[in-house]
């Protein structure tokens, strides 16, 4: 995931709609105030559970067949926490109690997948599959 670009491209994105005077002619009179809820969470890209699948299997070493079990657990955890992020407010309690769930089911199936000891491998490796991610 190339969270730094993303990141940055956020940030742009959030100074333009604030109004930031980087991005916008001071206005001789303030825009009238609208209550607007809170902004809904960014959803996680579509190509992150290629793009982690695909570095889990370089860095781990996995078979095929392990890849692509991979890839479907992680295409239904993508799929899952956006869903969430559309039903719950952004930095809400929900959403995070939501996506934690979310979670512990995914990493249960990733460990079923790989067996406990590749398992163990993986969370020793979370900093080596994270760099080769931002490597794709």
């Amino acid at each position: 995931m190339h969270s730094a670009r993303f990141s940055t491209l956020v940030l742009a994105l959030g100074l333009a709609a604030s109004g930031c005077s980087v991005f916008h002619k001071r206005a001789k009179a303030p825009a009238p105030v609208t209550e607007v809820g809170p902004a809904p969470a960014a959803p996680t890209p579509v190509t992150a559970a290629r793009d982690l699948a695909d570095a889990m299997a370089t860095v781990l070493k996995l078979a095929p067949n392990q890849t692509g079990r991979i890839r479907t657990v992680l295409n239904g955890t993508v799929e899952q926490a956006n869903a969430a992020k559309q039903q719950h407010p952004a930095q809400s309690p929900e959403l995070a109690a939501a996506l934690k769930r979310i979670n512990i089911t995914s990493q249960a199936e990733l460990q079923k997948i790989m067996g406990p000891a590749k398992y163990r491998e993986f969370k020793a490796k979370q900093a080596q599959v994270q760099a080769e991610m931002a490597r794709q």
